[in-house]
């Protein structure tokens, strides 16, 4: 199999499950990053996969850690971007990147709502910038919404859903560059409508959650919307979208208990507290439940 060398920026949440997919499937690969805490749990993080995965430690092997841009980046085929959602950050990490990489490197982001039209819109070479969108955990679930700015080049395009299908991911070809491209647009309508009922007193978190995974929730890795509404008729659709979608949330802004919930600290597992009550067992058992269902469906 033809390898690439692969640079990933950015070792945190996505960076270290990014570096890991490319490297078992067989890519070299450096990751920087500038926190020197990130870097030193980096190894132990990697090694979380492997365990999960049952992959020996040749997998590992294959990933370099680097403390500056310039060596994990220079010499590189594909650099995917894993920093922080800040536009002004990765503006300045792509600008510095064009300066170090070969003219013909692939500069992706793996931005999960800013456009890439945006962050390479001051570069000299944006032909070969595009989007690169894995889903958390990145290791584990297959999709990847490749996006194409304007100015992106067929080239890229094929180049970057080449080495994603030999690292068997599931690259999809999104061909407007829209905030939230198509998955975050699709999650969020659905998330603010639940905030909405929450919010209205119709029901309370649990209740709403348990309507998702145990209805409509338990057939969408089987059907996507459109794929049902062809199942059950567009007639049907229609007569239901009539009744329904006036009545649906279209508030402009985000949802004021969202905003109180975060004003006051109520973040989720982590606090605690967020639209449902964790103890630190049920927010693993969730976390465990979550990892075990999608390792599953990789074997399958």
């Amino acid at each position: 199999m033809t390898t690439s060398t692969i640079a990933v920026v950015g070792g945190g949440l996505m960076g270290h499950g990014i570096a890991y997919l490319f490297a078992a499937a067989g890519h070299p690969v450096r990751v920087f990053d500038p926190d020197e805490a990130i870097r030193r749990s980096l190894p132990m993080r990697l090694g979380l996969i492997a365990d999960l995965l049952e992959h020996d430690s040749g997998v590992i092997e294959r990933i370099a850690v680097h403390d500056q841009l310039e060596t994990a980046a220079a010499g590189s085929d594909l650099v995917v971007e894993a920093a922080p959602e800040k536009l002004a950050l990765k503006r300045k990490l792509f600008a510095e990147l064009e300066a170090i990489v070969r003219p013909d490197t692939i500069l992706a982001s793996n931005s999960s709502a800013i456009p890439s039209t945006e962050i390479g819109r001051h570069l000299l070479h944006r032909d070969r910038v595009i989007g690169t969108h894995f889903w958390n955990p990145p290791h584990l679930v297959p999709l990847v919404e490749v996006v194409q700015t304007e100015w992106t080049s067929a080239e890229t395009v094929t180049r970057t859903m080449e080495v994603l299908r030999r690292a068997g991911k599931r690259p999809v070809h999104v061909r407007r560059d829209i905030p939230g491209f198509i998955g975050n647009r699709l999650q969020h309508a659905l998330k603010r409508e639940a905030i909405a009922l929450l919010a209205a007193g119709v029901a309370d978190a649990e209740t709403i959650d348990t309507v998702v995974k145990d209805g409509f929730g338990a057939r969408l890795a089987v059907l996507g919307p459109l794929e049902q509404s062809d199942l059950v008729g567009l007639d049907l659709t229609l007569d239901i979208q009539e009744t329904l979608v006036p009545h649906l949330d279209r508030a402009p802004e985000v949802n004021e208990l969202l905003r109180q919930k975060v004003a006051e600290g109520k973040l989720g597992m982590k606090t605690g507290e967020g639209f449902r009550r964790w103890t630190p067992e049920e927010a693993e058992a969730v976390r465990e439940r979550l990892g075990q269902t999608l390792v599953d469906l990789t074997r399958r």
